[in-house]
């Protein structure tokens, strides 16, 4: 586990880093655009060329395209990795362009023939800048795909916090020079967005060219390794990122009923998304190309062993995460977003959407560790077919939920879906390894259970106590009514966590422990 530790710790300090600009960018955003008709109107816009970065640079392409590169780099050597690597990327910047003149033609088209609501006509007009960014994206992840591969883990995960710097200049600079309306000025946000994704693609050029990488046309025309990882890749789309098609089929249907819901949703979605990004995704990133070696060299004790541990690791930090996220939605809302546009009123729909969505965050980060793991073993098949069940299951959740309980609705309908999701994968998984040998996983959940019971009363209690006697008038009382009940919370989850013995607290505080000299 030290050495898993080790590099996902690397990916989750970058992560981490990303992530927390990522907070202060969706600040910026918050406070510049609340989340009322427009915030909403942007939000779905960004949705959909957003969710490519989430199915290529966090799931899919990764996903195919990492144990491609493992293969032909043990039997083949850098010169056919490098040959093979331009291949697909030749290949992709081919299809993505097709793809964003299409789409760029008929939103055109649609705006011209047609008259919208005016809420309608912003997203679409919104869509039509943002929408380049996917081409720009598919660079990005196969670069990181191509890091990773090669033991870079630090570097790809900093990429994002180019992406965040760029988007808030964009809000702080751009925006004042676009015009006095908030209609006007959301643009600038639309031109950040391409502007961050040329940042992101080139701040990993400098570490791929010292590893050799130089690129150059290669025809993926028949090319059997762009025709392996095309393969791999397309149902992998639906199979990795069901959550991520989730949100877009879910604020789809949220702003039919009102784009209000699409916003506060949508920071209810960012908020959750820090944790799982920091201990879900990087775990499962570094997880991919461990668990691709141990699948190619058929040694499938080490690989069940590497799963185990890993899921094990996630369990124990994604538990707290999600009972500090549910107890304490409001006063972490009101202190990372209550300012400008964004009202007290705001804050309570948010922290509504929050307190239903978090219950699912373990189940969100185990499908992406599960996910690697079939992709791993050269099947991506079976996520794809879960996953479609899992979206179908969703929409209809999420239609029949949304209206009585509106972002909430939202939130209870990806929570339960996330669930069975996991419960078919893992079904699916032990039916084709066999066995998974997790019987100490199983032990661990019951201690685990009653320490996050520990933990959320310490976080209930402590958050009702700080505003009984404090309140939150001011920044730092705001800052105190989140920090003193989680500190406390992880305290004692951290403590009855260890009483119980469970393995993964007692790993950690190993791992954490100085070393004697």
């Amino acid at each position: 586990m030290s050495k898993m530790l080790k590099a996902s710790g690397a990916m989750a300090a970058a992560t981490m880093t990303s992530r927390v600009l990522g907070m202060v960018r969706e600040m910026v955003y918050a406070r510049f655009m609340g989340d009322g008709w427009v915030a909403g109107a942007f939000q779905l816009a960004f949705t959909i060329p957003n969710l490519f970065r989430r199915l290529l640079g966090e799931g899919a392409l990764t996903a195919a395209f990492i144990p491609v590169f493992k293969e032909k780099e043990k039997l083949h050597g850098d010169a056919e990795v490098w040959r093979a690597s331009n291949a697909v990327i030749s290949g992709l910047i081919v299809a993505a362009a097709v793809v964003v003149a299409l789409v760029l033609a008929g939103v055109s088209i649609a705006l011209r023939v047609h008259e919208f609501s005016t809420q309608t006509e912003l997203m679409l007009r919104l869509l039509r800048v943002m929408f380049p960014y996917m081409l720009l994206v598919c660079v990005a992840a196969v670069f990181m795909g191509m890091l990773n591969a090669r033991g870079h883990f630090f570097i790809p995960a900093m990429g994002a916090t180019m992406l965040n710097i760029v988007m808030i200049a964009s809000v702080l600079l751009l925006a004042p020079r676009l015009g006095t309306e908030l209609s006007e000025q959301i643009f600038a946000l639309a031109i950040g967005v391409l502007a961050a994704g040329t940042a992101q693609a080139a701040f990993q050029l400098p570490t791929l060219r010292r590893e050799g990488f130089r690129y150059q046309w290669a025809s993926p025309w028949r090319d059997e390794t762009v025709g392996r990882v095309v393969r791999q890749m397309i149902p992998g789309t639906i199979g990795v990122a069901a959550f991520q098609i989730n949100v877009l089929l879910t604020q789809g249907v949220a702003f039919w009923v009102s784009p209000q819901i699409v916003a506060s949703f949508n920071y209810a979605v960012r908020l959750m998304e820090l944790p799982q990004g920091v201990f879900g995704i990087s775990l499962a990133t570094y997880l991919l190309p461990t668990l691709s070696g141990l699948a190619a060299e058929k040694k499938y004790d080490d690989f069940r062993a590497a799963l185990r541990s890993g899921i094990g690791t996630l369990l124990f930090f994604n538990v707290i995460a999600a009972i500090l996220l549910v107890v304490l939605a409001e006063p972490i809302v009101r202190l990372l977003f209550e300012r400008g546009q964004f009202t007290p009123e705001s804050t309570q729909r948010a922290a509504l959407a929050l307190q239903c969505l978090a219950p699912g965050l373990v189940a969100f980060s185990t499908v992406n560790v599960l996910a690697r793991a079939f992709y791993a073993l050269g099947d991506t098949k079976t996520p794809m077919q879960i996953g479609v069940a899992c979206l179908m299951l969703n929409l209809v959740l999420s239609i029949a939920l949304v209206h009585p309980l509106r972002q909430g609705g939202l939130g209870v309908a990806n929570t339960l879906t996330s669930v069975v999701n996991l419960g078919l994968l893992l079904f699916a998984l032990r039916k084709k390894m066999g066995r998974l040998e997790m019987p100490s996983l199983r032990t661990m959940l019951l201690p685990l259970t009653l320490a996050a019971v520990l933990a959320g009363g310490g976080a209930f209690y402590g958050a009702r106590y700080w505003e009984t006697a404090f309140g939150h008038a001011t920044l730092a009382l705001q800052m105190g009514a989140v920090f003193a009940p989680a500190a406390a919370a992880g305290l004692i989850y951290w403590l009855a966590a260890m009483l119980l013995k469970v393995p993964a607290a007692q790993e950690l505080t190993a791992w954490l422990r100085p070393k004697r000299i």
